[in-house]
């Protein structure tokens, strides 16, 4: 008994230790960095953007093993990416209301799904569900004067959101 009761500390003291130095961890250290990006459009809706910043590094989107088209995307590295609204918003038309969601995207070759998910704490698009998805649209794909390196998303004053990344931009509005 008193052998299980050990193992039992053990394992205990090294799972909250492991959990510790994760939530300590320098996010800023990663490959692929975090990021925010927050903006009060002219009609005084709050959009914050919480991501991570993966890098090309010589890969190609939409390739089989990086970012394949067809196939849901966390919109960035590490935990999924956050779309955050102030106000009852519409989404290229379509009704989004306030509050946090994960934003996941399905990319294809000439044009993307975006998806605006009830879940929006997880790791990557691992546990990624369908039926919790609070809005789906799809927009056409735009081609950059210049490839970017680093994934990026930018929010205007008027509630473009655009996701910009290689010579891809991916662009919705939120009004």
């Amino acid at each position: 008994m008193k052998k299980y009761m050990l193992l039992l500390v053990l394992s205990t003291g090294i799972a909250l230790s492991t959990k510790a130095q994760h939530e300590n961890e320098d996010k800023s250290k990663r490959p692929s960095p975090p990021a925010t990006v927050t903006e009060t459009t002219s009609n005084g809706t709050k959009i914050t953007i919480d991501y991570s910043q993966p890098s090309l590094k010589g890969r190609q989107l939409g390739s089989p093993d990086f970012v394949p088209f067809g196939k849901v995307w966390r919109t960035g590295a590490n935990e999924a990416t956050t779309f955050e609204v102030s106000k009852n918003v519409t989404v290229e038309g379509k009704a989004l209301p306030a509050g946090k969601y994960g934003l996941f995207t399905i990319p294809g070759e000439s044009q993307t799904t975006i998806i605006f998910n009830k879940v929006s704490q997880q790791w990557g698009a691992y546990k990624y569900d369908e039926k919790q998805d609070a809005l789906r649209v799809t927009v056409p794909n735009a081609k950059g004067d210049i490839p970017v390196e680093k994934f990026t998303i930018q929010i205007a004053k008027d509630g473009k959101v655009s996701l910009i990344w290689a010579e891809w931009i991916v662009a919705f509005n939120v009004k």
